[in-house]
């Protein structure tokens, strides 16, 4: 593939060892933590984002002619469709009673994390040409892999509009956010609500904390294993309550927790000293992303103190502009947070079932993509390095195993 300064090269990534984690940070930048190296390397170290559990990782890096990367695209090959948050069972179906095999298909996105953000990752000073090239590149490898589909979950608004004039089908979802309109302090902002809900958010703190319950706010160093120790329980019983297995292990968390701390905040409530419940948060540049929740027994209101409340106050003190509570709903809209559209990005090859799947899609907004495969890349003229998903996943062509089989025995998520 050539730009206006020479050949570049696409390589696939087994690993994302394989990438030094300072040229992945360069091109993911420090202003949300879920792109980050070391978040996704402690997935993958874990054991959480394996062949295993359904999420072969098959990253892309960009290099310019010099060898330097430029851009990457965090890309697994999925054989289920849990652990997303953009619900594609319905394309599944409708694409193998066609005559398709849909799994495995090709996605980016961050692991069990609906938080929206960047997914064609690039370096300041990467060409102009670096994001249609690593659309190409993602494009051009489920055509070699004969895989049945390219998905794209959670990409920021400017990425998601460029996959669309790309040929990309674009999916529109919601969530809830709360932004920091300059409050002093958690009174300020209850002033800037109507009477109503101003009342329902004060009796629900005051009566959250009413059992003689209290709330510790954990960060960098304050975080020791106990805390972690903790919090794991609460995230297995809610998890089990819940849906019956999570998706994250111990190692998980304790690696987090060695790695980037000052990228960690727990709330965590407790009756004298003992732990009851506890909220996982991820902390970026100027937003407080809520993660995972869990607890021991039922606390009226506690989940809304922990994960609501408390994400507010915090971003207050610290002066961030946003808290983005995790991928449900319009109960929020009581605590002062306000609907934000989400979007996904989605790639079929095969133009009859493309549409099949529009069809479906219809229960949700769709854009539909501009003329032509791909308005603005040219997949053709790819020159890729790559390591092959394993056969296992894929198969010995790239097709996948039966869906009745792939989607069997993955766990669901425990999130706010």
């Amino acid at each position: 593939m050539n730009d206006s300064g020479g050949t570049v090269t696409i390589r696939v990534h087994a690993a994302i060892a394989e990438i030094p984690a300072a040229a992945w940070d360069a091109c993911a930048g420090d202003v949300n933590p879920t792109v980050s190296h070391t978040l996704l390397n402690a997935m993958e170290e874990s054991g959480s984002t394996t062949t295993r559990t359904g999420w072969t990782p098959q990253h892309l890096s960009l290099a310019g002619p010099d060898g330097q990367i430029t851009g990457v695209v965090p890309l697994y090959a999925k054989t289920h469709s849990y652990g997303e948050y953009i619900f594609d069972y319905g394309w599944a179906d409708a694409y193998e009673r066609a005559g398709g095999r849909y799994y495995p298909k090709l996605l980016s996105a961050v692991p069990f994390t609906p938080v929206p953000g960047p997914r064609l990752l690039l370096h300041p000073s990467a060409p102009a040409e670096a994001r249609e090239h690593l659309v190409a590149g993602m494009v051009e490898f489920t055509k070699r892999r004969r895989i049945s589909s390219l998905h794209v979950n959670f990409p920021d608004p400017a990425q998601a509009k460029a996959l669309t004039e790309a040929g990309f089908l674009q999916r529109l979802g919601q969530q809830f956010h709360w932004i920091n309109h300059g409050y002093r302090d958690f009174d300020d902002f209850l002033a800037a609500l109507n009477s109503r809900k101003r009342k329902a958010v004060k009796k629900e703190r005051r009566e959250a904390l009413a059992r003689g319950l209290e709330i510790e706010v954990l960060t960098g160093a304050d975080l020791k294993p106990r805390h972690w120790d903790a919090f794991f329980e609460f995230y297995l019983a809610t998890s089990d309550r819940k849906w019956g297995s999570a998706y994250l292990n111990r190692r998980f968390f304790a690696m987090i927790g060695e790695r980037m701390p000052e990228k960690v905040v727990l709330f965590m409530a407790r009756r004298g000293a003992n732990y009851v419940a506890g909220a996982f948060n991820l902390l970026g540049k100027a937003t407080i992303y809520g993660r995972n929740w869990g607890s021991y027994g039922d606390y009226k209101f506690l989940h809304f103190e922990c994960c609501y409340y408390q994400a507010i106050e915090f971003a207050i003190t610290r002066g961030l502009k946003r808290v983005e509570a995790g991928a449900q709903g319009p109960h929020k809209i009581q605590r002062g947070y306000l609907p934000v559209p989400t979007y996904s990005a989605h790639w079929i090859p095969d133009p009859g079932l493309f549409l099949r799947a529009g069809r479906i899609g219809r229960r949700q907004p769709i854009t539909r993509p501009a003329r032509g495969p791909l308005a603005s890349v040219r997949p053709g003229a790819l020159r890729t390095r790559r390591r092959a998903c394993p056969r296992r996943v894929c198969g010995s062509r790239g097709r996948s195993r039966p869906s009745t089989t792939a989607r069997t025995g993955a766990p669901r998520p425990a999130a706010f």
